[in-house]
């Protein structure tokens, strides 16, 4: 039985992660200051004599006894991220400061939830982990995407410096169940509005596309990096290579859904990538992954979850 602590874990992906570790019956702390994540995705799980809940910001020192650490905590839809885009750049960076020197001292192995807005708005397509990235480090995105870029480094300097056995996973779009409803992602986004028979909002032509990767198949991913052998820190993307426009994307949930919903177009908002699709060759090398669950499956589950979810 593993102690695993996992940081924004009453958000979408985090409390997908203390399911599964529950379920293997190891011991889960699930840290949140429930800034985007909610007590309704682990009240499942409160009663559980292995999983407590602590409300707690990163940003501040944490002091528990773990063996593991996945640090998930950081809004990351732009809406969220963009509200408060200090806290966001300071949870991103103190906040690492703090889970490594957290994994420092109890020597746990740390995974960090990196991104693909480290790519920024990518020259190179497909992106392979080797790509650098063409990042605007003064524009409205730049404090997510420049916060995840710092974040990655500090990992790389307390492996070189102080040998803490670290793990970087850059996680491409991700969707499914315990999705907020209200986040600004675009799956969701267009969900909600096609359920309300409202007009589906595409930013810019919807000529731009995406990579969408079905939550379980992302949560196996991490799994499988973080239990990776001890020399290989990554960074290593997971996501499906799967590519689809914006456009597509829209007109299939309106076919899902049975909306009766229109799409209207408004200006694209700014540094807003063109292009996203995950080099997965490294993850099936040494982890032996690859997503499972293709677009139209996933989508079908998340209408579901938010047909629910809305009352609908």
């Amino acid at each position: 039985m593993k102690r695993i602590l996992v940081t924004g874990g009453a958000g979408f992906l985090g409390s997908h992660l203390c399911d599964r570790f529950i379920e293997n019956g190891d011991s889960v702390i699930c840290v949140d200051n429930l800034f985007t994540g909610t007590k309704k995705n682990i009240q499942h799980l409160m009663n559980h004599p292995q999983f407590e809940f602590i409300r707690h910001d990163i940003t501040e020192p944490l002091y528990v006894e773990v063996d593991q650490i996945y640090n998930l905590a950081c809004p990351a839809s732009p809406p969220h991220y963009q509200y408060n885009p200090i806290k966001t750049a300071k949870t991103s960076v103190y906040g690492i400061m703090n889970m490594l020197g957290l994994a420092k001292r109890v020597h746990a192995r740390i995974l960090q939830a990196s991104t693909s807005e480290v790519y920024g708005d990518p020259q190179v397509h497909p992106q392979l982990e080797t790509y650098r990235g063409c990042v605007n480090p003064v524009g409205i995105r730049s404090c997510y995407d420049e916060g995840k870029r710092m974040a990655e480094t500090l990992c790389f300097d307390y492996y070189r410096q102080h040998q803490v056995e670290i793990k970087i996973i850059r996680i491409f779009n991700t969707y499914g169940p315990r999705m907020n409803p209200e986040d600004g992602r675009v799956v969701s986004n267009f969900i909600v509005q096609a359920l309300k028979n409202e007009p589906i909002t595409i930013y810019g032509d919807g000529s731009q596309t995406r990579s969408f990767c079905y939550v379980d198949d992302l949560i196996e991913g991490m799994i499988r990096l973080m239990n990776s052998r001890k020399d290989f820190q990554g960074p290593v993307n997971i996501g499906n290579p799967g590519e689809f426009t914006v456009l597509q994307l829209a007109n299939k949930i309106i076919e899902l859904t049975g909306s009766k919903s229109e799409i209207t177009y408004r200006p694209l908002p700014s540094d807003d990538p063109v292009q996203r699709r995950p080099v997965i060759e490294l993850a099936k090398k040494e982890l032996d992954w690859k997503p499972t669950i293709q677009l139209e499956e996933g989508l079908k589950k998340t209408i579901t979850y938010l047909t629910k979810e809305l009352s609908l």
